[in-house]
């Protein structure tokens, strides 16, 4: 089966004899029992096939995280309580004093406040590239991680990833490289086939999909450095609930689905926003006015449903906010992949560290699962009382 819609339907789960459901079961423990002190003592915790704690995981647990493995088409995958969770332990796991990550100017922003706090404070040092010019990396022997995000989570450039790869293993062999896969879901595009050694994923996202769950994933392919990421995993005490995992187990299914009714609404309203005189300029790696549309199309057939509307220079906060606080199926509030569309403003100077980014206001647009028509009229009912003359 190599299409991952078929994968994430026909999984090997197998129930136990005699009951048969779509549903894998849901296991809940803190406490394991062995039955003697011999197995307790050579129980490998490492081993997917053995149980040692609730902490580690049960069956269901498991069977998440081998889902997910096969979905990002890695081999090994650990769950978190939160996709900067998993953004935390990679760096936790795989950076020591010393060291120096990079990251695209454009990271999540979370991601942005952790080099620059918690990783500085531990003596790792971390520098901003532009991922649309991946001649300019500033690979230093003392570089051991490099962050790559496609697209990016709020200006949504998709960097030519291929170009990126190629150049760190060229100039920085001693380097791993970690993708922030979220957006593409492991669906737009095949991370490991272009050779990242580990992705982060935020299944809060598209995973889960009901928005009411928080979790992530890591995932890598090589046995040492899943060595590495699961004795950190386990120092550090992170898990996650049974019942959540139940909850992205069940739509699961139905992400591929999602995913690509998400992409054609989000393309839509994309299309119809590039029309609008008081649009500057909107933000989607699928149209061909992108900086980033060739560097997508050599990969990709999808894109997530995310699109972002800069405006016009001189936009106001006012304006901004009267347009959105006028929308009335878009709802207010971070993240995205759920069933309900989301607006929310930024101001790109907070977002950046090198010079010639982006200024001025932009708005993303979370697109959900509501008809892209009424959304359209939705955004332009708000935007005439809100634009009128321009």
């Amino acid at each position: 089966m190599k299409d991952k819609s078929t994968q994430l339907i026909h999984h090997g789960y197998q129930a136990p004899a005699g009951f048969a459901a779509p549903a894998p079961a849901v296991h809940k423990a803190s406490t394991v029992f062995f039955s003697n002190c011999r197995e307790l003592r050579e129980r490998d915790w490492l081993d997917k096939q053995a149980y040692t704690y609730g902490l580690h995981g049960t069956p269901t647990s498991f069977e998440l995280e081998a889902r997910i493995a096969a979905l990002e088409g890695a081999k090994h995958a650990l769950l978190l309580p939160s996709g900067l969770a998993a953004i935390a332990l990679v760096n936790q796991a795989l950076l020591r004093q010393g060291d120096r990550v990079l990251l695209p100017d454009n990271v999540y922003g979370p991601s942005r406040a952790m080099a620059r706090h918690e990783l500085q404070a531990w003596g790792i040092g971390h520098a901003f590239y532009d991922p649309m010019a991946p001649e300019q990396l500033a690979l230093t022997p003392d570089v051991t991680l490099v962050w790559l995000e496609a697209a990016g989570s709020v200006t949504l450039e998709f960097p030519d990833l291929p170009a990126l790869i190629q150049g760190i293993r060229a100039h920085a062999p001693q380097a791993l490289i970690a993708l922030d896969n979220t957006w593409g879901a492991g669906l737009a595009f095949d991370a490991f086939a272009l050779g990242v050694d580990v992705t982060i994923h935020a299944l809060t996202k598209y995973p889960s999909g009901g928005g009411d769950v928080l979790m992530g994933s890591v995932a890598c392919r090589d046995a040492k450095v899943y060595e590495r990421l699961a004795l950190c995993h386990s120092r550090l005490g992170v898990g996650v609930g049974m019942n959540d995992c139940e909850l992205v187990l069940r739509n699961l299914p139905s992400l591929p689905l999602r995913y690509a009714a998400q992409d054609q609404a989000a393309r839509r309203i994309a299309q119809w926003a590039q029309a609008q005189p008081w649009v500057r300029e909107v933000l989607h790696p699928a149209l061909p006015s992108s900086p980033s549309h060739a560097a997508w199309s050599a990969l990709c057939t999808q894109a997530a449903g995310l699109v972002g509307i800069r405006l016009p220079e001189g936009t106001t906060r006012e304006t901004v906010e009267a347009w959105i606080d006028g929308l009335q199926l878009f709802h207010i509030g971070w993240s995205w992949g759920g069933p309900i569309s989301l607006a929310v403003p930024y101001h790109l100077e907070t977002l950046r560290s090198l010079p010639n980014s982006p200024k001025g206001w932009m708005v993303r647009l979370a697109i959900g699962l509501e008809s892209a028509d009424d959304l359209i009229d939705d955004l332009a009912r708000s935007a005439a009382s809100v634009f009128a003359g321009r």
